[in-house]
């Protein structure tokens, strides 16, 4: 299992970027969270298996159409051990 944390930056609020996330999260066997944050990111943390948070990670990258990523910095971090996956709310 691994545990992944991605910072995304560009236009990502207000376009269903969260949305996105959270249904390439469950198609990918993922769980964790989704959060906007204050400075206008968006903050992933994510585990799974190997093999799905790559392809998650690759899923996340392209975002919804009305989304643009500009930068997309992924952290590996300890395994948490989530049971589902959550959009957040600040």
């Amino acid at each position: 299992m691994k545990r992944v944390r991605i910072i995304v930056d560009g236009r990502v609020q207000g376009v269903g970027f969260r949305y996105f996330v959270a249904n390439g999260a469950k198609s990918h066997n993922i769980n964790g969270y989704v959060q906007n944050l204050p400075d206008g990111k968006v903050e992933i943390d994510a585990e799974g298996e190997s093999e799905n948070i790559y392809h998650f990670i690759t899923e996340c990258k392209k975002g919804p159409a009305l989304s643009r990523v500009d930068t997309f910095m992924v952290s590996n971090i300890p395994f948490y051990g989530y049971k589902q996956f959550k959009i957040r709310q600040r």
